[in-house]
């Protein structure tokens, strides 16, 4: 009897201790399941080979209908219901985890949502980044859409309820992201209604465009036109004037009052606007310049000009 009485004790033991293991695995799976850290580790992995598309080529964005953003700001300024999916940096995720951060938290929240969202290596991360220096974290997002005579209406509608004036930059041909990053980030901060663009400006969805707006891409408003002409036609019925900077202008920008609704047109960088654009402004205007430059840079000169026509001088 003593020696089956050890045994039994033997056998308790042994089936306790591997209950136990069994239990602390399966805690250990799932949490790392619910962390994030069943990460992909394969830069052949077919979602990892699906951004790499995605950031390489506008026509793989355009026909799913998305644009990426990258970044610890532009996911936590990102909006839940355009998130479609999240992929993090392992090391990050883990580092934001232990600080408590907000941008940790939104990445549970789109877990909870549903939101397909994945933690990578570094090495993967890298492969998916458009950067040089990627950030850790990066997200697929719906694209928005807009319609030119709504965003004017809108305009139009807010002026009758706040006085607010419709502010709107017209841009044709711009071709550097970063110039067009930077004047969607500068008409938001003088308060614009929107932008409207023709067809031959650059991608808004190009990595760098996106980069550049600094999470303005998400609250102003724009439009690709396939007529500057018709687009300027909208905006004088609804008594908005279009201003074009100009050397036949007779007055500088900072001596003139804008006391309506106002867009204003800007050229291509090299170019500039094109002389049936140019005619079909209500007013020419100039930008006082000194040395020998012929022009500004197209984001610097539409920045002087809306925030003028918005706030004065």
């Amino acid at each position: 009897m003593p020696c089956k009485k050890k045994f039994l004790n033997i056998s308790i033991r042994s089936a306790e201790c591997y209950l136990n293991n069994y239990a602390n695995e399966k805690a250990e799976e799932n949490s790392a399941l619910f962390y994030g850290r069943n990460m992909i580790t394969s830069t052949a992995n077919t979602k990892v080979k699906r951004v790499v598309a995605l950031q390489e080529k506008s026509k793989n964005r355009v026909k799913e209908n998305v644009f990426i953003v990258e970044g610890p700001k532009m996911f936590e300024e990102a909006p839940m219901e355009r998130i479609l999916e999240v992929y993090v940096e392992q090391n990050l995720f883990e580092e934001l985890t232990a600080q408590g951060s907000p941008i940790a938290a939104k990445i549970e929240d789109c877990k909870a949502k549903g939101i397909f969202t994945e933690t990578v290596s570094s090495e993967v991360f890298g492969k998916m980044s458009d950067t040089k220096s990627p950030q850790g974290i990066l997200c697929i997002m719906e694209r928005y859409a807009y319609e030119c005579k709504e965003m004017i209406s809108k305009a139009v509608k807010k002026q009758k309820e706040t006085g607010h004036k419709p502010l709107f930059l017209l841009l044709e041909d711009i071709q550097d992201p970063g110039n067009l990053g930077t004047m969607i980030r500068t008409a938001e901060g003088a308060g614009a209604d929107g932008i409207l663009m023709t067809r031959g400006c650059v991608d808004i969805y190009n990595p760098k465009t996106i980069r550049a707006t600094m999470g303005s891409l998400y609250r102003m408003p724009f439009y690709y036109g396939e007529s500057m002409e018709e687009m300027i036609s909208f905006l004088k019925e609804q008594g908005i004037l279009v201003y074009a900077a100009h050397l036949k202008g007779e007055k500088y920008y900072h001596e003139m009052e804008f006391p309506g609704g106002s867009a204003f047109l800007i050229g291509n960088e090299g170019n500039g606007l094109k002389k049936e654009t140019a005619d079909a402004a209500d007013l020419y205007l100039k930008i006082p310049m000194e040395g020998k430059l012929e022009s500004l840079n197209a984001a610097v000169a539409a920045a002087l000009l809306i925030y003028h026509a918005r706030f004065g001088a």
